[in-house]
């Protein structure tokens, strides 16, 4: 711990519009049903979980350890229409679970059959530890978080939600991310900035990470992203004090698929280096 405190949230009134204008300058997606949990992936339980603000339930899966659980790992996935079925592939929940690891996969509001956005998405990020602690009383928890999953995970973390964070292609500012990324949206990033000044230094992720709640963090990204660069994978890791890890030759959402054996050995010695 450095003895700083998290950013100030900003005002409910301020959160509502902020949210809002984040909402509709995000990538758009397409809208899709999800598919059903792989067969493969048994055993698991399909869980509505309470939230505090918004409408209607988190969609989630619980997936089992093999063999006794040594703790739990919290999977948040990135902006795309899959959700958490993002995670059925390139072996992510295997390997937690052989490690001995129970895993629970929610579906961000506005995802799935999520309930629809309400406020910033950390508020669902808190919601499913909050579910997952009391599935896993007493025994440590973990998040991996991909590109906006972990980017939302920040908040939580830096209130000492989680024992270890592993994060794939966080962005310290999705403002940054936007304003390389989508240009046209430019005069609203502008005015965002000017006109809700709480809310963009809250969403400045980068000041999360100084708190250094966790006990272990790794960050990793590609060193052909555009839009998370390696500085910033680097900046991130620097506040936490955690490490930074770069894959030559992979693209956005692409270290994984590139060098997959490597993500999943790493995110295991940092889960491992936080129970100590």
């Amino acid at each position: 711990m450095t003895g700083r405190v998290p950013p100030r949230r900003p005002s409910l009134a301020e959160e509502r519009v902020a949210s809002l204008l984040f909402v509709a300058l995000a990538p758009r997606r397409a809208t899709r049903p999800l598919e059903p949990t792989p067969a493969g992936l048994q055993p698991f339980d399909e869980l509505r979980l309470a939230r505090t603000v918004g409408d209607g339930t988190l969609a989630a899966v619980r997936f089992a350890a093999t063999g006794a659980a040594r703790g739990g790992v919290l999977l948040l996935h990135p902006w795309l229409a899959w959700g958490r079925t993002y995670f059925h592939r390139r072996g992510r929940i295997e390997a937690l679970r052989e490690a001995g690891y129970e895993v629970l996969v929610p579906d961000f509001p506005g995802f799935g059959s999520s309930g629809p956005p309400r406020l910033f998405f950390d508020r669902g990020v808190e919601d499913a530890l909050a579910a997952f602690a009391a599935l896993l009383p007493g025994r440590p928890l973990h998040v991996w978080g991909v590109s906006s999953g972990g980017y939302w995970a920040h908040p939580v973390v830096s209130r000492g939600g989680f024992a270890g964070a592993f994060f794939e292609d966080v962005s310290p500012h999705l403002h940054e991310w936007s304003w390389r990324q989508m240009p046209w949206g430019r005069p609203f990033y502008l005015l965002f900035r000017f006109a809700l000044p709480r809310a963009y230094r809250f969403l400045d992720m980068r000041l999360h990470a100084a708190v250094r709640a966790a006990r272990a963090a790794t960050y990793v990204s590609g060193a052909l992203d555009r839009g998370v660069q390696p500085a910033d994978t680097r900046a991130l890791a620097e506040a936490s004090g955690g490490e930074a890890v770069v894959v030559e030759g992979a693209g956005h959402l692409d270290a994984i698929r590139v060098d997959g054996q490597r993500l999943l050995a790493l995110a295991l010695a940092t889960f491992e280096r936080a129970n100590r």
